[in-house]
C-alpha cells in the first residue's frame, strides 16, 4: 500500500498562499496495493454566497469561496475530482447560485460533483439547482470505489407544500439555525428505495463513500444537525465492510463511528458554527468520543476554518485539520478500538467503546 500524501507533497508548488491557508479544502487520497490506482479528491463546502443587490454579494463569504477555488487549482498532485458539499447560496436565489457556479467554474481540469444543501433547495425546491448542476441525488464509480451523493435535506410534505404563503417565507424559515418553525431533515422513502436498489448492485467489499449535506445521524435537533430517517439510511450502509459518510452543514469538526460506518464533518468556507451550550442541557445523540474544536473565539470570521486532509487508505477516514488560529488537530481511526479518536484530546487510557445502532 502506498504512503498517503503528506502536507509537504500536498502543498508542493502552491507557495505561501496555500501554506498560510485559512480555508477548509479537504484533500482525500484512496491508496491501493497497485499505486497506479491511487487517486485524490478535494472537498469544498458551505460557501453561503449571499446576494445584496446588482453584482454585490456579502464579501467575506464570496471571497472565501474564491480563495478556496484558487487554492484547489494550485494543488499538486491534481485531484481527480472536486466535491462541493452544499449550501452554495444563502437564500437559494438565482443570483447566488449563478455567482457561485461562476466562481466554481474557475476550477482547472477537475470534474466537480455537487451535493445540495437546504439553502440551495427551499426557495424553488431545487429546480434551478438541477438546471445548473444536474440531479439532486446520484451515484458514480471511480477506480474501484463506489460514491453516492444523497439529497438529505428533504422534510415532511405538509411543511414543504402547505404551511407557507410564499416560497420566500419557506426559504427564510428553513435557513434559520435555531428556529422552532423549521423542520427536521430526511432522505425520504423514495430516495431510500433508490439507494437500496443502487447498493444492491455493489459488492459489499467495495469501498463505499457517501456524501450528504446533513449528518445522516441524529446529533442535535434544535439546530437541525439531524436526519430524521438516519437509522434507516445507516441500515443500508451497514452491510459494507468499509463505509464512510462525509458531510457539511454543521460548520465544525465532528466525527463518529456507528458499526462499520465512519462519519466525518468538513468545515465551511463561510464561517464556523459555535458548539451549542444546550448540548449539555437537551437530549442529543452525539457520543462522548466527539470532542469540540479547540477554538477561542467562534465569532472570529476565520477562527476554526482551515485545511483538512482526509486519508481513506485503510477504508476508514483519518482527518487532519490544520486550523488557522489554533493548534492543528488529527482525528484518526484506531484499528484497536474500532473508532475514530482525537489524538490530542483523547488520552489513550480513556477509550470509549464504538457506538451501535440507536
Amino acid at each position: 500500500m502506498s504512503k498517503p500524501i503528506n502536507r509537504r507533497d500536498f502543498l508542493k508548488g502552491a507557495g505561501a498562499l496555500a501554506a498560510m491557508s485559512t480555508l477548509p479544502i479537504s484533500m482525500v487520497e484512496l491508496a491501493f496495493a497497485d499505486s497506479s490506482q491511487n487517486f485524490t479528491f478535494a472537498y469544498i463546502s458551505d460557501a453561503h454566497i449571499q446576494h445584496i443587490k446588482g453584482r454585490e454579494f456579502v464579501r467575506n463569504w464570496d471571497r472565501g469561496l474564491i480563495r478556496a477555488v484558487a487554492e484547489t487549482n494550485m494543488l499538486t498532485p491534481k485531484p481527480d475530482f472536486v466535491m462541493f458539499g452544499g449550501d452554495l447560496g444563502q437564500l437559494g436565489k438565482r443570483e447566488e447560485l449563478d455567482h457561485g457556479a461562476e466562481i466554481m467554474s474557475a476550477l482547472h481540469g477537475s470534474k466537480v460533483h455537487y451535493v445540495m444543501g437546504e439553502h440551495d433547495y427551499y426557495l424553488d425546491l431545487g429546480q434551478y439547482w438541477e438546471k445548473l448542476f444536474g440531479p439532486k441525488y446520484y451515484s458514480f464509480d471511480h477506480k474501484g470505489v463506489h460514491f453516492v451523493v444523497l439529497n438529505s435535506i428533504l422534510t415532511y410534505d405538509d411543511w414543504t407544500f402547505k404551511r407557507w404563503p410564499t416560497a420566500e417565507q419557506r426559504m427564510l424559515e428553513m435557513a434559520g439555525l435555531d428556529n422552532p418553525n423549521g423542520s427536521p431533515f430526511m432522505v425520504g422513502d423514495k430516495q431510500r428505495e433508490w439507494l437500496k436498489n443502487d447498493l444492491e448492485k455493489v459488492d459489499k467489499n467495495t469501498p463505499l463513500v457517501v456524501f450528504s449535506h446533513s449528518p445522516l445521524q441524529k446529533i442535535y435537533k434544535g439546530w437541525n444537525f439531524w436526519t430524521e430517517d438516519a437509522e434507516q439510511v445507516q441500515a443500508l450502509l451497514q452491510p459494507f465492510k468499509k463505509a464512510n459518510v462525509i458531510y457539511g452543514h454543521v460548520h465544525q469538526i465532528q466525527y463518529n463511528q456507528i458499526g462499520n460506518i465512519s462519519f466525518h464533518a468538513v468545515m465551511a468556507t463561510s464561517w464556523p458554527w459555535p458548539y451549542p451550550s444546550t448540548y449539555t442541557q437537551a437530549e442529543q445523540y452525539l457520543p462522548k468520543l466527539t470532542v469540540p474544536m479547540n477554538r477561542a473565539d467562534p465569532f472570529f470570521e476565520r477562527d476554526a476554518t482551515g485545511w483538512q486532509f482526509i486519508n481513506l487508505a485503510t477504508g476508514n477516514a483519518d482527518v487532519h485539520y490544520n486550523l488557522s488560529s489554533n493548534t492543528s488537530r488529527t482525528v484518526s481511526f484506531n484499528t484497536r478500538t474500532g473508532q475514530p479518536e482525537d489524538e490530542a484530546y483523547q488520552p489513550a487510557d480513556k477509550h470509549i467503546p464504538p457506538q451501535t445502532h440507536f
